[in-house]
């Protein structure tokens, strides 16, 4: 029994390791950076001074877009999934493969890729033979959100949709069930867990980005990672770079709080 746990403590001790180093610490120094002041005094200045207005419409404007990015996401990933789920094991396999293949890519490359579809003069411009301005705009952040992060919606989706007895599906249609009341009496409240971890695979990445931002919305939607990246990259105030990370942690476990208590630690579905 000793040889067994003390087996088990060492094969635990990288992972240990691992979450001190990259998780622990990194909050750690983000905590004490966030509640002292430059001179290293413990403060609540940094807090304070995110009430300001300019600040307030940083975090609501990242949370508008995070959220549009989200629900799109949502409506576009739902079908999608359901197909795959409905397909061949064969089929599922490849498909499954083709939504992951632009992950394979580097994200700085998909986002320069969609600044050359929607500048201007580029290719969708081109080829429709138009001058609509999509580049720089909200717009285009949100899409580029939504390519970006589209993935992480569909495969969890896929995952609890592959699971559900297509035999639930020919027993609602017996008792007289048409295919919408199928899907929604069915189908969506079993897939509910799926739902869940999506909305927060899609969120907290949206909310937190920047690079997006600054690339196809022109620097003219600040949103928290941009204004975070500012403060550590050209103001060099830690501080306050540090409390805005802390404020942005505490919103993304708030809302992964209320998407988690819909559903139980088995997660099936609370009614």
């Amino acid at each position: 029994m000793n040889k067994k746990s003390l087996l088990q403590r060492a094969a635990a001790a990288p992972h240990i390791v691992w979450s001190v180093l990259f998780i622990v610490a990194p909050l750690i120094f983000v905590i004490y950076y966030a509640f002292t002041n430059a001179d290293g005094k413990f403060s609540f200045s940094n807090i304070v001074e995110l009430a300001q207005p300019s600040y307030l419409e940083i975090f609501l404007r990242s949370v508008c877009f995070a959220f549009l990015a989200t629900v799109i996401c949502l409506v576009i990933a739902y079908p999608i999934a359901y197909f795959i789920a409905k397909a061949k094991p064969k089929t599922q396999k490849i498909l499954i493969m083709l939504v992951m293949l632009p992950m394979w890519m580097n994200f700085l490359i998909r986002t320069y890729s969609w600044m050359a579809l929607l500048e201007d003069s580029g290719i969708i411009n081109s080829l429709l033979g138009s001058e609509f301005h999509m580049i720089n705009t909200a717009g285009a952040v949100i899409l580029g959100m939504v390519y970006n992060f589209l993935p992480y919606m569909i495969l969890p989706l896929h995952s609890v949709l592959s699971k559900i007895d297509f035999r639930l599906y020919e027993a609602a249609s017996d008792l007289g069930c048409n295919p919408f009341f199928v899907i929604t009496k069915v189908v969506f409240p079993l897939s509910v867990p799926g739902i869940i971890s999506g909305i927060t695979m899609v969120f907290v990445p949206s909310i937190s980005t920047f690079y997006i931002s600054q690339k196809l919305g022109g620097g003219n939607f600040d949103l928290i990672g941009d204004t975070i990246e500012r403060q550590f990259q050209t103001a060099y105030n830690y501080n306050l770079g540090a409390s805005m990370s802390f404020v942005l942690m505490i919103l993304i476990i708030i809302s992964m709080t209320i998407m988690n208590k819909y559903a139980d630690d088995d997660g099936g579905v609370i009614i």
